[in-house]
């Protein structure tokens, strides 16, 4: 085989100009026919075209000779004046004869001749059949004025100085360049810009201008003022500005003629120079010009890619990328194919965006436009999704397009990219960071659930904010709450950190607890050097490594603190004479809690899924002592880690009735068998022995398996969590996956509604009046709203609607735009409200990301926009693991040994513990949790006239009645007679009420100018009052009448509750000295029960024969 190849003669060369004339004589000695196929006939002619012409790199070449000809004959045209004597005289001889040496004169020859036959063999090639198109040409005139005269002086020698305009010729080298720039944009395949095509034609057009008129003037004056080149070209600077000194002017009448000629040509040619410069200039604006290549080969870079840009996006983008510090010297590109938006332009012109932010119109599809944008020399690409179309899919099938178009443009070019379907996500498996929407959107609404504000929890995590939102406002829980929003979550290597070095060989509890005792920082998760898995609180029997990259929430980063010596010694000497032993617990509370320790490490009961229990001491210990918390041990006593048995579920305690009732509803614990769409991680949780007919998922028709019509005729233990929604779509299955995961407990696990459509009577039949939450999914066919923030608007209505109805109703929403979040649960005369609008736009001015945190339902976790995670797929650039523990976090992904989220709620059997930092060692020492933060509710404090209110409420009837005859209060008392019974009154009778209302409105205003103005305001609240509680009253015999029509109990129905009067608020990582509250809900991150079994991963095959020996059917959610 190698002999074969080594026989086989090498290829003919590339055509050369000797090898057109002269053909290939290669193979004249060969016996073999060599066979050539030709797109046109193989002529001379042919051939000579092919080179000349058709050729890129060739015809470039031609062209570059031909302008060099036409530049040396401008040369030599000023060498031949330079060196010519002064004429003297002022006869006209002197125009039309000069004198040129002989080796000048040869050289002028030689170039004239090259010229002409170039010229003569171009015009034969392109000759299509009509000659006089060839000869007008004015290049071809030129070219004939310019050199023919040099040509006939070789036969007629007395011609030799005769004048010619050779200057003429740089008209010839503009034309060239010209086209020479068109055929290097095609040999080199890279198009320069029109705008710089442009430019060079007007500059050359200048000078070309500047020359002629230069050298006409200086010819034309020899019989007149003999001005040299330099003197013409004073005169032509000072004319062309329109300054006129008038040292400098021309004498004969030709001079003065042909300076007229020269301006007429400039005023022609010139504004249509200008005009097309000024319109490219326009167009460059629309589409933004390129990137310059230099600045990419020396500056950092990265492109956004979206489909359409409006400024919320554009503003979260920079804030969030360039709160970075190492980020600041990047330069950020979009690629967007539609025009530039106004508000995007004018944010753009901001001299703090306008250095470092470029817009490019054009494709992320075409390759010219991932050129200018020099995609292959950028740090990374973020290809972002239109979250604001109605069809979601044709979205992500753009979306993936791109991704593929820079993938094949750009391999090593790392991908950032947004998807919004969970189906979708596989087509971009290659990037290298992605984000589906769906997923975390049904992961939070699911989590908020069960562990309340996730979503808040989340947003802040994932948000760069510097802890000073609120710091200003007067009230302590807006200056708490905002600076524990700072807190983010950074990484560093154990052996390289001040916070966590000293805990080399000790476990991941001990190491946690002590960073947040002595630093304030959470340590929440780690990674080991050769493992790409993040472990969140892999539990006590994990030793720390000095490679190990720890996770912690502070809320800076280890290399901006700034550490105090002075102060940690002090506390070290302290620490010395005050702590005892290994385990650095003092030596009095040692002393006085011996038995609290034996009872803690002596407790092998396994623990509860549902939590660990923060109970008191027995009874006989708290009468000796006070009750105190065992350590944290530096390594984990394996004797006091007994393997618990995961698959019996130990928080039931049923009766066997109960067992008898529930045997249809039994469940396993395995992995789900089947999988909704293509790149779901597989979830152990809570599964059905055997799969549900789909009749029966129908909870408002009856089938022949049940006859039930409503969710109160099932009879569910536990309360109900409704799901509207528009489409049963995948995402609903990262919904499902984390309210049946197997940590749960089976008592807890609450049934689930979806509403497809939400009609008052469906309301009402899947069990509204007694449902746990309530979440409410953002329309999607809401989204092609011609107004941008209008996309929200069937979504804030029907919420409203329903706050209206069910006050007492859980409702947590998701909505398109975070602005619209101010409209939740909204009351137009609400003071607090409109003050916390004025603090939102005084943080606004501050500069602050998270503007809209002090909003009452999001802080409650209440609402949250998908759109505030964007800023995740923004931070994965620097922080490369922020999607990973986001995913762990909300369940999305379960790694062994990696712990999850879940949350313990404070009662007052566990207000012994007082302090956030003694809860922390009590939640390590006993179950190995790690608490990450407080979700916390108290008292609204109102303002003035809100309270006046509220304390006026319970003292109308009283106010009234000092106003009142006796025959009103007569009246007004048989009405208060009847209202007792107004759940079995008509609806008709409320009017009546209202109108009485209004008439005590008014007795009250006419008796107003004899009391002060804190009486006249109080009346006026109560007015408002009445009105108010009129309405619900309405509202309220509205739903009863409905419920009664439907053939449902009214009973739990509670017209009157309502939460105005609270609020809630998250403090991520806390400072340990916070004291504990009532009904404080912490969170956790407990470690993965699966790691205390004998086996760490299990299979789906041994768990589901574990729990199912007997049973060979699938089991199903």
């Amino acid at each position: 085989m190698v002999d074969l190849e080594s026989e086989v003669p090498p290829l003919p060369p590339r055509y050369r100009f000797r090898d057109l004339l002269l053909g290939d004589q290669g193979w004249q000695h060969d016996d073999r026919v060599q066979v050539e196929f030709y797109m046109n006939e193989n002529t001379f002619k042919e051939r000579l075209k092919l080179f000349f012409i058709k050729n890129q790199r060739s015809s470039l070449r031609i062209r570059l000779f031909n302008f060099s000809l036409k530049v040396l004959s401008c040369l030599l045209y000023i060498i031949r004046v330079l060196l010519e004597k002064p004429s003297q005289g002022d006869e006209w001889s002197h125009i039309f004869w000069v004198n040129r040496s002989l080796p000048l004169w040869g050289l002028q020859v030689l170039v004239a001749l090259i010229s002409l036959f170039e010229t003569i063999l171009l015009g034969y090639l392109s000759y299509k059949g009509n000659i006089w198109e060839q000869i007008l040409r004015i290049p071809f005139i030129l070219e004939i004025i310019n050199a023919v005269p040099f040509v006939i002086s070789i036969f007629w020698p007395s011609l030799r100085n005769l004048f010619v305009p050779v200057f003429l010729n740089c008209w010839l080298a503009k034309h060239a360049l010209e086209n020479m720039i068109n055929d290097l944009h095609r040999a080199i395949q890279r198009t320069q810009s029109a705008m710089f095509n442009q430019v060079l034609i007007l500059i050359s057009t200048l000078l070309c201008l500047i020359f002629t008129c230069i050298c006409g003037i200086q010819h034309l004056e020899r019989i007149g003022k003999k001005l040299n080149l330099f003197d013409s070209l004073y005169f032509c600077i000072v004319t062309f500005s329109t300054v006129g000194f008038g040292d400098v002017t021309p004498e004969t009448w030709s001079s003065k003629l042909f300076v007229v000629a020269m301006i007429c040509v400039a005023l022609v040619v010139l504004p249509i120079q200008f005009e097309q410069l000024a319109y490219l200039w326009m167009e460059r604006q629309k589409s933004g010009g390129n990137y310059s290549r230099h600045r990419a080969q020396t500056e950092k870079h990265v492109v956004l890619c979206v489909s359409s840009l409006k400024i919320d996006l554009l503003m979260d983008f920079l804030n969030e990328f360039y709160a970075h510090p190492r980020l600041q010297d990047y330069y950020v590109v979009i690629l967007c194919p539609t025009e530039m938006d106004v508000q995007v332009r004018r944010v753009l012109q901001i001299p703090m965006w306008s250095q470092r932010v470029i817009y490019l119109q054009g494709s992320a599809l075409k390759d010219q436009d991932l050129l200018r944008a020099k995609m292959d020399d950028a740090e990374a690409c973020f290809i972002l999704s239109s979250r604001c179309e109605v069809d979601r899919t044709s979205s992500d099938h753009q979306t993936i397009l791109r991704a593929w178009a820079v993938k094949d443009f750009a391999p090593n070019c790392p991908l950032y990219v947004q998807i919004l379907k969970p189906e979708n996500k596989f087509h971009i498996k290659f990037a290298d960071h992605v984000v589906c929407e769906e997923e975390f959107k049904y992961a939070m609404l699911a989590l908020n659930c069960i562990c309340p504000a996730t979503s808040t929890l989340i947003t802040l995590l994932v948000h760069t904010s510097r802890g000073q939102e609120g710091q200003q406002s007067p009230e302590q829980w807006q200056k708490t709450y905002g600076r524990c929003s700072g807190n983010e979550v950074y990484h560093i290597t154990l052996e390289e950190s001040t916070f966590f070095a000293e805990y080399e060989g000790k476990s991941f509890t001990y190491a946690s607890f002590h960073a947040h005792k002595k630093f304030g920082v959470c340590l929440i998760g780690v990674r080991r050097e050769d493992n790409k898995n993040i472990l969140l609180n892999p539990g006590p029997r994990y030793i720390m490594n000095a490679t190990d990259i720890c996770f912690y929430i502070n809320i800076t980063k280890e290399e901006n603190s700034a550490f105090k010596h002075q102060d940690q010694q002090n506390r070290s000497n302290a620490s010395r004479s005050f702590y005892h032993g290994p385990s650095r617990l003092p030596v009095h509370s040692i002393i006085a809690s011996m038995g609290t320790v034996a009872i803690d490490l002596q407790d092998t009961s396994c623990r509860s899924a549902s939590g660990p229990t923060l109970a008191l001491p027995t009874e006989g210990l708290k009468e000796v002592r006070r009750p105190s918390i065992a350590p944290v041990l530096e390594v984990a006593d394996t004797t006091s880690i007994q393997t618990c048995d995961l698959l019996s579920d130990q928080s039931e305690d049923e009766t066997a009735s109960e067992e008898k009732m529930s045997s249809n509803l039994e469940y396993a614990k395995g992995y789900p068998p089947y999988s909704p769409y293509i790149g779901s991680s597989p979830t152990f949780c809570h599964l059905l022995h055997e799969k549900v007919p789909f009749c029966c998922l129908r909870l408002d028709k009856s089938c022949q398996h049940n006859y039930y019509e409503d969710a109160k005729a099932y009879g569910f233990k536990n309360k109900l969590i409704i799901v509207a929604a528009e489409t049963a779509g995948n995402g609903l299955y990262n919904f499902i996956v984390p309210l049946r995961a197997y940590y749960r407990p089976k008592k807890e696990l609450n049934p689930i509604v979806l509403l497809l459509d939400n009609p008052l009577d469906d309301l009402l039949r899947c069990g509204v009046t007694f449902a746990a939450n309530m979440v409410v999914v953002d329309k999607e066919s809401t989204m092609s709203a011609e107004e941008d923030y209008m996309a929200d608007a069937k979504t804030i209505v029907n919420v409203q609607t329903l706050f209206r109805l069910f006050s007492s109703l859980s409702i947590i929403t998701e909505l398109t735009h975070p602005a619209n979040m101010r409209f939740m649960q909204f009351r137009a005369k609400d003071c607090y409200s409109l003050a916390l609008s004025k603090l939102e736009k005084k943080e606004r001015e501050r500069g602050s990301n998270l503007a809209f945190m002090f909003r009452l339902p999001f802080a409650a976790g209440r609402v949250f926009s998908i759109s505030m995670l964007d800023t995740l797929l923004y931070q994965s650039f620097v922080k490369d693991y922020m999607i990973s523990i986001t995913r762990l976090l909300l369940g999305l992904d379960t790694t062994p040994g990696s712990g999850f989220l879940c949350s313990i709620k404070i009662t007052e059997d566990d207000l012994w513990i007082r302090t956030y930092a003694r809860l922390y060692q009590k939640l390590c020492s006993s179950s190995g949790d790690v608490p990450i933060g407080i979700y916390r509710t108290e008292s609204q404090k109102l303002a003035t006239s809100e309270s006046r209110e509220m304390a006026s409420q319970s003292q109308i009837s009283i106010s009234v009645e000092e106003w009142e005859d006796t025959k009103d209060y007569k009246e007004q008392g048989h009405h208060r007679g009847n209202h007792h019974n107004s759940t079995s009154s008509d609806q008709s009778d409320h009017p009546l009420l209202r109108r009485k209302s209004m008439q005590w409105a008014r007795r009250l205003s006419r008796k107003g100018p004899k009391h002060s103005g804190k009486t006249a305001e109080k009346i006026t609240q109560q007015r408002l009052n009445l009105y108010r509680r009129s309405e619900r009253q309405e509202l309220a015999e509205l739903v009863k009448n409905r419920m009664k029509h439907l053939g449902l109990s009214t009973v739990g129905y509670d017209e009157m509750n309502d939460h105005q009067s609270i609020l809630s608020y998250i403090l991520i990582n806390p400072s340990p000295d916070t004291r504990l509250e009532l009904n404080d809900v912490v969170y956790l991150i407990r470690p993965d029960p699966l790691a205390y079994l004998p086996n760490s991963e299990p299979s789906q095959n041994s768990i589901c024969n574990a729990t199912c020996p007997d049973s060979r059917e699938e089991t199903q959610l």
